[in-house]
């Protein structure tokens, strides 16, 4: 492992106007800290300065020029890393296609995207659609020219050209590229807050193909930040070494992995002196799990908010309640503006529930290739207008209440399932809970839960989940029926699919006036 350089520096902003000027100046004045981890394989900031401009010259040798398409095809890797820094050095835009869609989405993707070239690992994710003929690149010729002294070509660009595409979800459609120019990327640098400090080592779970990694990299390069990959699919063992092995001072997972870290039997025998930040992000971590991370840590817990659309939102700070951190995701970052709105566009009175509007430098410029779905989404004064729905609590934290198509309604009622989640995740035998409304005749529609239990052999009954809400909301709240899971199916960004979640009821299922 490198030597941490003992003096600190301003981030690599200044009269940087783009991501491949950014590249050069970290590999030249951060050329011998580590910036990623993976295995037994380390690559300084110098070495992928150098990689990236092999590789890009390659790119330019295929016939990539400044403004096309690159799609990468590759798993969370030093690869993958190599690809995206090539791509900016030539002025081409990367796309990341995670791995785990299918045929389908990548169609979708590629149909809109156009990429010139793919760079691909075969045998890992789905193929390139053969219908498009886009040409393609294999993970070893990458690593062939990466190693290669090859230079990069000259072009620059300029701060409002696209830089990247990173493709939602898909989990209620067809995927959609919200796009990003260089400044979208340089402002990350100043948003980032509390969750970056220079030189960090930053253990890292999360697919590069999606926001977190593509929307980031400028700031990873600005603070000469480690990116410490986590052998997948993850486990705690591997997650409680690292911590040790790496000296993390930054450490970010989803509550089912922390609960999984704070009871792994090495972890007291871990140094976590290192340790500043832990991380928690895509679902409501419980306050006696807060708890327990913080004093098994001996660090604060913090939890984020953020979407394909605006990857900087909210986040909680150091020294926030447990309580808080559960039933929250805190403040707006810096230079991020929150609004919540009824669907007219009026703001809705502070502690109502309305649909959340983001403005801040970090939002996407618009879908690719996508002009009405980019009005539908961006107004002219800046607004993201986004597909979650929230209230301010009486300290100014954004509560979520869920989605626009996730609320249902019971008997006349709004019901939003995150509100019911909560209640039933603080039920001392449940571990996981998430909530969908189905339609039923003469109510309208009721609520479902599935519950994943502590114990699969001793779940908590309907009746005692039913019951357990009617104390603590309107009994109109309560689920109606419950369903109990070994497990809740997971998104690609690791976000419980209740898509896949209806999909495994019959029709009809669950039926109940009362």
């Amino acid at each position: 492992m490198s030597e941490t350089p003992a003096s600190t520096t301003a981030p690599l902003t200044g009269q940087l106007e783009t991501l491949s000027e950014v590249i050069a100046a970290a590999a030249a004045q951060f050329a011998d800290v580590e910036a990623y981890v993976e295995g037994a394989q380390r690559l300084t900031f110098g070495e992928l300065g150098r990689a990236a401009d092999g590789v890009a010259a390659a790119f330019v040798a295929r016939g990539v020029r400044p403004g096309d398409v690159v799609a990468i095809m590759l798993p969370t890797s030093i690869d993958y890393a190599i690809a995206y820094a090539a791509t900016a050095r030539v002025g081409a835009i990367a796309t990341g296609v995670n791995t785990r869609v299918g045929p389908r989405e990548v169609g979708a993707i590629f149909e809109r995207a156009e990429p010139v070239l793919a760079v691909v690992d075969e045998g890992v994710g789905a193929p390139v659609p053969p219908s498009v003929g886009t040409p393609t690149m294999h993970r070893r010729e990458l690593v062939a020219a990466a190693s290669s002294s090859a230079a990069a070509p000259a072009h620059q660009g300029r701060a409002h050209d696209p830089v990247t595409i990173i493709w939602t979800s898909g989990t209620t459609g067809l995927p959609k590229g919200a796009w990003f120019d260089h400044d979208n990327l340089r402002a990350a640098v100043t948003t980032a807050g509390v969750m970056t400090a220079p030189f960090d080592r930053r253990l890292v779970s999360t697919p590069f193909a999606h926001a977190g990694f593509m929307a980031k990299l400028w700031e990873q390069l600005a603070w000469a930040t480690t990116l410490v990959l986590t052998p997948m699919p993850w486990s705690a063992d591997d997650a409680v070494r690292l911590l040790g092995e790496e000296r993390i001072t930054v450490a970010g997972g989803v509550p089912t992995q922390w609960a999984q870290i704070v009871d792994h039997p090495a972890l007291g025998e871990t140094d976590l002196g290192a340790l500043r930040l832990c991380v928690a992000a895509t679902a409501p971590t419980p306050p006696e799990l807060v708890e327990r991370v913080t004093a098994r840590l001996g660090c604060p817990l913090v939890v984020r908010y953020a979407m394909t659309e605006s990857p900087s939102i909210s986040g909680t700070a150091p020294g926030d309640t447990p309580d808080v951190l559960y039933r929250s995701v805190g403040r707006p970052q810096a230079g991020v503006t929150l609004a919540l709105r009824d669907e007219t566009g009026a703001d809705v009175e502070h502690g109502a529930v309305g649909r959340i509007h983001v403005r801040g430098p970090c939002v996407m410029r618009g879908y690719w290739r996508e002009p009405e779905l980019t009005r539908e989404a961006l107004d002219d004064d800046g607004w993201l207008r986004s597909s979650d729905l929230g209230r301010l609590d009486d300290h100014d934290n954004l509560v979520l209440a869920g989605r626009v198509g996730e609320m249902y309604i019971r008997g006349g009622y709004n019901v939003y399932p995150l509100e019911v989640e909560h209640v039933l995740a603080e039920h001392p035998q449940v571990r996981q809970a998430s909530v969908i409304g189905v339609p039923a005749p003469v109510i309208g529609e009721i609520g479902i839960a599935f519950v994943v239990p502590v114990d699969p052999t001793a779940p908590p009954s309907e009746h005692e989940l039913r019951a357990w809400s009617k104390e603590r909301l309107a009994d109109y709240k309560a689920p109606d029926r419950v369903v109990t899971l070994d497990a809740l199916p997971l998104t690609a960004m690791m976000k419980i699919d209740k898509a896949a979640l209806r999909a495994t009821l019959p029709e009809g299922f669950g039926v109940r006036s009362a």
